[in-house]
């Protein structure tokens, strides 16, 4: 893997594609900034060598240039991040980004006006990517968020640097941590798998049976196992048309040896929302009326053994609905079971928006050894896809 490691930067314009796609407020103040924190790391060796960095990101869904979604408004906030002298061009390409760029001092950085407001960067556009690839000596691709899209800024711009292109620190530590789950892990290798639909985790948990030892099923997805093996779920959340399929799915993993744990018990609430009356029941006796929010007491003594016990965790969706503090629980305690296990030399990689989500609220970002910043590119990679982003790196 060819990371910004294996190259000295000084005297070198370095283009760094980097997903600052941030939230913003009503006052475009940036009110969470770890993605700029997750890139820093590679643009701070950039201008530690003496080089300079020009940043290309996408912010938004805008539909053509769009002052609401233009990287004007945070190019301080990110400078201040950043901690280095940053500029801003007020274009990604043509005469003003290119004189821009030329004239940026060493050890400074550069932004870039966002890419998406030219329709040329989703389409992968040739002749954008030949307009971009002008400014720069060197191409990293720091943004493991949007590797799996194949456009102009994180793909195709490769092609232009067939010599000088190379992974940033975030985007290898990701590919690093996906490969030690998917090739590399200590056994015995445990999934957890959460979150409302089995079917957005379908192709997910056919390619990584021939991984695992454990695969834990939580959250909403539970009821659907528990169903097609004819238990009572009440009102709770369900796939009727995937029943088949979850009976298929306990089948091909009994033949690969994997042990599949389902919650045996469940807390169960007469209405979804969080002042709801409460009762723990068995998990396939939920009555009509009542429907399953959090995994119950036995269900967490199960899971806790199955984590305490692995080497390596991937853990993708909560196994309640941790948005409402009555139903967080489960959620809170597998959070601690992976820390734990992590303590105590276990691999845990976290993915995916809810349970990323879920990590920074319960304070356990620091206590797990990965926490994926690409939600979508995280999923395709669990699925066995190359994403194009990282085809195009090593090529």
């Amino acid at each position: 893997m060819k990371t910004i490691n294996d190259i000295s930067c000084k005297g070198k314009k370095v283009l760094v594609r980097v997903d600052f796609n941030v939230p913003v407020n009503d006052q475009f103040e940036i009110t969470d900034t770890t993605r700029i924190e997750a890139a820093k790391p590679t643009i701070l060796k950039i201008v530690k060598d003496g080089g300079s960095a020009i940043l290309l990101s996408h912010f938004g869904r805008p539909k053509g240039k769009d002052d609401k979604y233009s990287f004007s408004h945070l190019v301080k906030q990110i400078g201040e991040v950043l901690g280095v002298p940053t500029h801003f061009a007020p274009d990604c390409i043509g005469e003003v980004a290119e004189n821009t760029a030329k004239n940026l001092p060493a050890g400074e950085v550069l932004l870039l006006e966002n890419v998406r407001f030219y329709p040329e960067e989703e389409k992968g556009d040739e002749a954008f990517a030949a307009k971009l690839a002008k400014l720069g000596d060197i191409y990293v691709n720091d943004a493991f968020g949007t590797a799996h899209r194949a456009h102009a800024s994180t793909t195709i711009l490769a092609k232009f640097f067939p010599k000088d292109k190379y992974f940033g620190y975030l985007l290898a530590k990701e590919i690093e941590s996906i490969d030690k789950v998917m090739k590399s892990g200590e056994k015995p290798v445990t999934a957890i798998l959460g979150g409302s639909k089995v079917s957005s985790k379908i192709t997910i948990i056919e390619n990584i049976l021939d991984k695992i030892d454990h695969l834990i099923i939580g959250g909403g997805m539970a009821f659907t196992f528990i169903k097609a093996q004819g238990g009572q779920i009440g009102n709770s959340i369900c796939e009727d048309d995937k029943l088949d399929l979850a009976l298929d799915i306990l089948k091909k993993a009994k033949e690969k040896g994997v042990q599949v744990h389902l919650p045996v018990d469940v807390v169960a609430a007469n209405d979804f929302n969080n002042n709801a009356s409460t009762q723990v029941v068995p998990i396939d006796k939920i009555p009509n009326g009542w429907q399953g929010l959090d995994a119950g007491e036995k269900s967490l003594e199960i899971f806790k053994k199955v984590i305490l016990a692995s080497k390596t965790i991937l853990w993708n969706g909560p196994v309640g609905v941790f948005e409402m503090p009555n139903f967080a629980k489960g959620t809170i305690a597998v959070g601690e079971y992976v820390a734990e296990a992590t303590a105590k030399g276990a691999f845990s990689l976290v993915g995916g928006g809810d349970s990323v989500a879920a990590v920074k609220q319960f304070g356990f970002e620091d206590k797990v050894s990965y926490v994926s910043t690409g939600g979508g590119a995280m999923l395709e990679s669990l699925e066995g896809k190359i994403l194009p982003g990282i085809k195009a790196i090593n090529d």
